[in-house]
């Protein structure tokens, strides 16, 4: 079963049992997968489903970073909500400890110094990480290592 039948499934499965904010979450996913096998205009491969997904998560994060400022706190626990209900579908992201040890080999493999070789970095690290590693965390690391 694929990740867009799983998500399809289990958003008829929330449906049914009256979970409406996850089957609206669900349904919202769904609809950002088909826009996006629209714009290819070929099936999606699971990477290119499981990259969707990160953006949406992505996206709740700035959302609840934005209502927390603004003290909506009603609304950052819906996103919340949402975020958990995504990241379900996700799978497993790299450790801190295993991020900064990327992190490092690469800094020491490209010869870096400073925090002007953070573009030299930074494409090998989330290369090597295959879409399991968050750009913010290795971002940080790539700052406390070269900084």
């Amino acid at each position: 079963m694929t990740l867009f039948e799983q998500i399809q499934s289990d958003m008829y499965a929330a449906m049914k049992g009256g979970d409406k904010s996850k089957a609206n979450t669900l349904r919202t996913t769904l609809a950002k997968l088909k826009d996006k096998k629209i714009e290819k205009r070929d099936d999606l491969t699971e990477q290119e489903e499981i990259k969707v997904i990160q953006t949406l998560v992505k996206q709740r994060k700035e959302s609840i970073e934005l209502y927390e400022k603004g003290g909506r706190s009603e609304l950052a626990t819906a996103e919340k909500a949402e975020m958990e209900i995504l990241n379900g579908y996700l799978p497993q992201m790299m450790s801190a400890d295993d991020i900064k040890a990327i992190v490092q080999s690469v800094a020491d493999e490209v010869g870096a110094t400073s925090m002007a070789d953070m573009g030299k970095v930074m494409p090998e690290v989330m290369k090597r990480g295959k879409g399991l590693i968050d750009g913010k965390s290795a971002q940080q690391f790539v700052r406390e290592i070269l900084g």
